[in-house]
């Protein structure tokens, strides 16, 4: 043993005096503490069983590779395409993790120092600082000290680091950081890990971190030292599984008889035993030194970010390594956050207990948690972010499922409603919830008898009868369709037992069974009609969802196998469905509603017309006992749906509503003549004989063109008679006008499909001609219209979609195409329109960015979209007016606004490019607008501004003729938006009191403004240059100012203009911050920890981290009693 010890130590003589110093002494002392006089094993020596051997080869490590090192400070070698550092390498992900890693733990053997450099520079680079740490900080310098000077190192003009870029790139860094921390202990856990150097350098450096005021270095080092505590927790399991195998073989071969059993085997199996012992203790002080230092001070950060990480491990944790962490101990710690006021962090609390109930082995040590916390659990299904209620329905549901005496009938009364949330996630999530306790709860013999029966003797049959049940006791009878569809994911064989629902209807109840009254057969009517909408149009009812969506080929294929199933049950059933209900109204209407969802092809395909004689026999019953607008609606909507011309069946159809329409006119011309002859002395039988068989005639005529019988004819005579007389009923005068209405519309339809396209040709001529005009008389007037109705259209496409519009959209793409047409009414001489177009683009500008982003100036304008049409209207500016407005658009920009690049500001970024393309270029021509330039002005772009050419005379008379015109930035008679146009935003009112001008001045653009406002007598253009000479003028001043005053007051103002590090109060053992940090939790308990020591203190006292008696004791901090 000594010997080994020995080799090891001859291994380790590349390090520092001080680090083997280190070892011997320990080794010395465990030497001493033996008892058997063997001494310690030194942990993770090489040639052992289930040690990694050593490599044969040594690699070089990333620095190596990219270039040589000076001061522990790595550098590019000269190509500069390697990465020279570990945060490079693992920023760009390139190659493969491992063998970064195993290139690192070689050069760690050749000098742990240097490679530990690296590793400390990796964990700051990753933090976003741009300082190195030196080797010469390294030894001479405390972690403190070190982080303090880092900390002045970093960048104080941006706010962020690698972990909340933005970007593909940055998301991807996240996950190779994450990865090099878990392949690093993966790769070292044999060996290094158990030096007592390089973790406990980690560790401490990651907890000093982790208290700093930086944001990104207790950010990056919190995730940092969570994801060390995995890998940990990964480690210690390996070893636990090690020990219990170690401890069966002991076992196995000390029970053999003294002839068999074999000492030395023993000897090596006590000796493995110990060594995996002594690992597992020193796996367990480096879990201790991470969830004592970090954990327990970082779940309760100020930012949400942080304290979800740290909820996010511990569940992992829970899960990897229930024998460890999952009891109350641990478990609290999620209990507690789960009051967090960040939804984030609430989201982490439900998912990782989610992970814990899933496995219905852990439920026995959950038991307590659930009892102290089942209650906050239930009150989210109800949280204000929907995503945490989904969660915490989900949550409950398992909870349901591992006991089901845990959740009390009052509980489950809260989740049940929600199956009636406008939310579709919500509701489909307590649709499993409903199903898991009402319709998944069997008697398994009984089940078992009755899975081979059918209809209302099958299984479903008791449970649709408890649907009905539910549905009626709920009363929320208006929302059938809502329950439906929280209930179709998770009780489809149910809900799609149209056979069972049939036969509960037609057939007679059993002996013993409960007849269904009239209010059940009402809902299950209802309910089955809405199973049968949802299965035929494959998508939630209207108020769930955003609108249809593309199905995919497996959901396709159901529809039609449901569409063709609930055809082959119903078409023949309905008539009898029809004949028993054939007096109720209200059964009568929802059955009406089942012919829309067939595929009428069957009747035919099928040869069942028998069936569809019988369906039309059964309408006109209807139609004759009922006066109900709703009943006679719905039959007038079947017959147009069977009227269709694309099915075969269209005439047989055609025949049966001709024939029903030949006897409702017979018997509706007699009925009014009898009327009208009676006049003042008809009785209510004769007005009741006019106004059935109108009501029935109009509810048809409202879907059938009905003018062949002449229906406006007798209306107009009833009409006539209550005009001269007084004395016709107001009901038969409403519905004689509302069939006339229809004939008189049928009518139109007829002629409008007659003339439509030459209506078109002649509507399209009279615009042209108008636009025509309109420019003749003012140009900039003319172009503001244009502009104006643009925006207009933009308007009314916001409020149909919403702010987040499609840009590749038919609508957007019609808009875009009116803009270019509008363009090319410029024409080619762009001189005679230079000021209508730049007013144009003006007006554009001023509208894309007039209304800011409620959300934050980070965000893009509502607006923002309308550049994309602008952008049609570029190719009409000169060379030099595009200048002008580019100048004019950087007005309403930020500099964030210029680097962004993502799709919502691609209209921004297209605009600006149609500005500044062939904005250097030479000018146009004055009098052809065609471009001059050669392949010599090319040239001299790239070399340089070309030398100011000398302006013609013709172009000088030209721009003076448009520069002196009165038209200004606002001109007299301003366009105002239509009072009576659909399409204006409506804007909020104090913003639109705040652009009332005052009634005692002058209007803007009068002749008084005229006259006393020079400005105003220039062009729009001519303002906007003037400024530029201006701002010009005033940075040279303000330039000269600047030399003048010296080189101490120039350092001084910079100094001055420099805003202080933004560094966030986090030190939670502040009584203040202590304060703040309570308002974080919404519960009665009152968390008040004492005041963190620093790092040196908490070595010196570190409890025992599987002491459940010492954690127990840090409880005492929080001042109150957990479980």
């Amino acid at each position: 043993m000594l010997i080994n010890i020995c080799i090891m130590l001859s291994r380790d003589s590349s390090n520092d005096g001080q680090g083997d110093t280190v070892s011997l002494s320990m080794s010395v002392s465990e030497l001493d503490d033996s008892g058997e006089g063997k001494g310690k094993k030194k942990r993770g020596r090489p040639g052992k069983q289930g040690v990694r051997p050593p490599l044969k080869k040594a690699r070089r490590s990333p620095v190596d590779k990219g270039g040589r090192r000076a001061n522990g400070v790595a550098h590019q070698n000269g190509e500069g395409t390697d990465p020279s550092t570990l945060f490079e390498v693992v920023k760009q992900g390139k190659s493969a993790m491992q063998s970064v890693i195993d290139d690192w733990i070689e050069s760690y053997k050749q000098d742990r120092d240097l490679a530990l450099l690296d590793l400390i520079n990796f964990f700051i680079h990753c933090s976003g600082c741009k300082g190195t740490v030196r080797i010469e900080m390294f030894r001479n310098m405390q972690n403190a000290e070190i982080i303090r000077k880092m900390t002045e190192e970093f960048d104080e003009d941006s706010g962020d680091y690698p972990l909340t870029m933005a970007g593909p790139q940055w998301k991807k860094f996240r996950y190779n950081f994450c990865e090099f921390i878990m392949v690093l202990v993966r790769q070292c856990q044999y060996s290094i890990i158990y030096d007592e150097y390089m973790m406990d350098t980690v560790i401490s450096l990651l907890t000093g971190l982790s208290d700093s005021q930086v944001r990104a270095f207790r950010h990056t080092s919190t995730l940092a030292a969570m994801k060390l505590m995995t890998a940990l927790v990964n480690v210690a399991l390996n070893l636990s599984i090690n020990q219990d195998n170690t401890q069966r073989q002991y076992e196995a071969e000390r029970n053999k008889v003294a002839g068999k059993r074999a000492n030395e085997k023993l000897e090596l199996l006590l000796e493995k035993r110990k060594e995996l012992q002594e690992n597992q203790d020193e796996i367990e002080n480096m879990m201790n030194s991470i969830f004592k230092g970090i954990f327990v001070h970082r779940y309760r950060d100020a930012i949400a970010e942080i304290r979800a990480i740290c909820i996010e491990e511990i569940g992992v944790w829970m899960k990897l390594y229930s024998d460890a962490f999952l009891n109350d101990s641990y478990l609290k710690y999620v209990g507690w956050t789960l009051h967090d006021r960040q939804g984030e962090v609430r989201l982490k609390c439900l998912k990782a207990l989610q992970t814990l109930y899933t496995n219905r082995e852990l439920y026995p040590k959950l038991e307590l948690f659930t009892n102290r916390f089942k209650d906050r659990i239930v009150s989210m299904t109800l949280d204000k972010e929907y995503d945490v209620a989904v969660e915490a329905i989900r949550l409950v549901t398992l909870i349901l499922h591992g006991s089901e005496d845990a959740l009390s009938n009052e509980d489950c009364e809260n989740v049940y409603h929600l199956v009636y949330s406008a939310h579709r996630p919500v509701a489909v999530a307590a649709g499993e919830f409903l199903h898991r306790k009402l319709f998944s709860r069997h008697d398994p013999q009984a089940e078992e008898a009755l899975a081979k029966r059918r209809g209302r003797n099958s299984p479903n049959g008791n449970l649709i009868r408890m649907l009905v049940l539910f549905f009626l006791e709920s009363e929320l009878h208006e929302h059938a369709a809502y329950l439906v569809d929280s209930l179709w994911d998770s009780s489809q064989d149910l809900l799609k037992d149209w056979d069972c629902m049939v036969e509960l209807l037609l057939e007679d109840p059993l002996q013993g069974e409960e007849v269904l009254g009239d209010r059940h057969e009402s809902a299950l009517i209802e309910l089955m009609v809405c199973t049968i909408r949802q299965a035929a149009e494959a998508h939630p009812p209207v108020g769930r969802g955003t609108g249809k969506r593309v199905l995919t080929a497996k959901e396709k294929k159901t529809q039609i196998d449901d569409k063709n199933r609930l055809t082959e049950h119903l078409i023949v059933a309905l008539p009898m469905l029809l004949s028993k209900y054939q007096t109720d109204a209200e059964k009568v209407a929802n059955l009406l509603q089942v012919p829309q969802y067939f595929d009428l092809e069957v009747y035919s395909s099928g040869r069942m017309e028998k069936h569809l004689d019988a369906l039309l026999k059964q309408i006109r019953v209807v139609v004759d006992k009922h006066t109900e607008m709703e009943v006679l609606e719905a039959c007038s909507k079947t017959y147009s749906i069977l009227c269709s011309e694309e099915y075969t069946i269209m005439n047989r159809v055609d025949i049966a509503r001709s024939q029903l329409i030949d006897e409702l006119m017979d018997r509706f011309a007699h009925s009014v003549e009898d009327l009208l002859q009676e006049g003042d002395e008809a009785d209510d039988d004769d007005i009741y004989n006019v106004l059935s068989t109108l009501k029935k005639l109009t509810a048809f005529h409202n879907a059938h063109d009905l003018t062949k019988w002449d229906l406006f004819k007798n209306c107009y005579r009833l009409l006539k008679m209550g005009i001269e007389q007084g004395s016709m009923p107001e009901q038969i005068a409403v519905q004689a006008l509302q069939c006339s209405h229809y004939s008189i519309l049928w009518q139109l339809v007829k002629i409008t499909e007659g003339c439509q396209s030459k209506y078109y040709n002649d509507y399209g001529d009279i615009i042209k001609e108008t636009l025509s005009k309109a420019r003749q008389m003012d140009k900039i007037q003319c172009a503001k219209t244009l502009i104006l109705s643009l925006q207009q259209l933009f308007n009314e496409l916001i409020q149909d979609q919403g702010p987040n519009l499609d840009r590749t959209s038919s609508h957007v793409s019609g808009i875009k195409e009116l803009a270019r047409r509008f363009a090319l009414t410029f024409g080619l001489d762009q001189i005679k329109t230079r000021e209508a177009v730049a007013t144009l683009h003006k007006d554009g500008i001023e509208f894309a960015f007039k209304v800011p982003n409620p959300k934050g100036p980070e965000y893009p304008p509502p607006n923002l979209a309308f550049l994309e049409v602008l952008c049609e209207f570029s190719s009409k500016l000169l060379r030099q007016d595009k200048k002008t407005v580019h100048s004019y658009l950087e007005k309403f920009m930020t500099e964030y606004m210029m680097e962004r690049r993502e799709d919502v500001w691609l209209p921004l970024i297209a605009y600006r490019n149609s500005l500044l393309t062939g904005g250097d270029d030479d000018r146009l021509s004055v009098t052809t607008g065609a471009s001059s330039t050669s392949k010599a002005s090319t040239v001299r772009s790239k070399r340089g501004r070309p030398p100011q050419h000398k302006r013609r005379p013709e172009e000088e008379a030209v721009e003076g003729s448009w520069v002196m015109r009165n038209d200004t930035l606002q001109t007299p008679g301003a366009l105002h938006t239509p009072q009576l146009t659909s399409t204006a935003l409506r804007e909020n009112p104090r913003q639109a009191a705040d652009h009332i001008p005052d009634q005692d001045s002058s209007e803007p653009g009068s002749e008084p403004d005229y006259m006393h406002n020079p400005q105003m007598q220039m062009s729009w253009l001519d303002q906007q240059k003037m400024e530029e000479v201006n701002r010009k003028e005033r940075g040279g001043m303000n330039y000269m100012k600047s030399r003048s005053g010296g080189v101490r007051q120039q350092v001084r103002g910079l100094m001055e203009d420099d805003a202080e590090p933004i560094f966030e109060d986090v030190m939670m053992s502040s009584r203040g911050q202590l304060e703040d940090m309570n308002e974080e939790f919404e519960d009665t308990m009152v968390i008040d920890l004492p005041a963190s020591r620093n790092r040196r203190e908490r070595a010196e006292l570190r409890p025992d981290f599987f002491d459940s008696t010492a954690i127990m004791e840090d409880d005492a901090g929080f001042g109150m009693q957990m479980f």
